[in-house]
């Protein structure tokens, strides 16, 4: 297998909303908001037109984009044996995406994620992580991941206790580690530990300039690159309008981004790139080669609804 990923099993429940439903409900546009009390999420899911529902989670999207551009995929997700959860198996299993996860009736239901897109494209997102954020060592399976050349870790999962346990048993056991640091609310959240695996634990962090600036506390762009070719392991940084560019030792290579788009929904934009990056890494390309094929797999996915193509 190419590679594996372990993440959020989280579906997205995609809706066009306002402004003002935004700045009504005390949210921040462009981040993700966590809910831990389940009523409360589903009040603000009562008055809304739902456009979609798709099997979601950050590192589950990269990876179908994997699998879509033909290769052997897997990915591990926690999920509940109710309604969800078997859309979310369902969902996997027709983009060829082997599921080593069984499921049964938890406590919590599965993962929700609320997508709110406003009419200049930015999504918000409302996380009611249910079952999917209490994976622990036991979820994770030894085989799957030392039969894959890779696996692929998303932030967003990463937390104290049974998560970290998770995290510790797929990195120790893996044969190469990426990992996306996935928000800046992560980030700030869990800095001396995201920090710790950046410098001794991955092979590729993939981060926007926004986090990867937070985790370092950069004061410029400058800094991010000098930081960066320290490490001497592969960092790969999402720039917005500045493109993307990715490091390594001293090699550092720029790739702009695409013209003329019609942006649709900025979901899953930095997914569906980690997708393309990935699967050129992994097909032994160049990185500049790496970077336009994340190029170009964001540019079509931020031109229609939902982060899957």
């Amino acid at each position: 297998m190419k590679i594996l990923g372990i993440g959020n099993a989280i579906v997205d429940v995609i809706c066009k909303v306002d402004d003002n439903f935004i700045n009504k409900n005390n949210l921040t546009k462009s981040t993700m908001k966590l809910f831990f009390d389940e009523n409360e999420f589903k009040n603000l899911l009562t008055n809304l037109k739902i456009e979609k529902t798709v099997s979601g989670g950050s590192v589950a999207n990269s990876i179908v984009g994997i699998s879509q551009l033909g290769n052997k995929v897997g990915f591990i997700g926690k999920i509940s044996n109710d309604q969800f959860g078997s859309k979310y198996e369902e969902g996997l299993r027709k983009e060829n995406v082997k599921y080593f996860y069984s499921k049964k009736v938890e406590e919590l239901p599965t993962g929700t994620c609320l997508i709110l897109v406003t009419p200049d494209s930015e999504r918000t997102m409302c996380t009611f992580l249910g079952t999917a954020g209490k994976i622990n060592e036991y979820d994770v399976d030894i085989n799957a991941v030392k039969q894959s050349e890779m696996i692929f870790l998303e932030g967003y999962l990463w937390d104290e206790g049974e998560p970290k346990k998770a995290f510790d048993k797929a990195i120790n056991n893996a044969n190469k580690v990426a990992m996306s640091l996935s928000d800046q609310f992560c980030v700030d959240r869990h800095k001396p530990h995201f920090l710790n695996l950046v410098k001794n634990k991955l092979d590729i962090t993939f981060a926007n300039e926004q986090e990867i600036s937070s985790l370092i506390e950069a004061k410029n762009f400058d800094e991010v690159i000098n930081f960066s070719k320290k490490l001497n392991k592969l960092v790969v940084v999402t720039r917005g309008e500045k493109g993307a560019v990715a490091i390594y030792g001293n090699d550092v290579v720029e790739n702009k981004i695409m013209k003329n788009l019609e942006i649709v929904d900025l979901t899953g934009a930095g997914d569906l790139f980690a997708s393309g990056f990935l699967h050129g890494y992994l097909n032994k390309w160049s990185i500049k080669k790496c970077l336009e094929k994340g190029t170009e797999m964001a540019s079509r996915v931020i031109q229609q609804i939902g982060a899957r193509l």
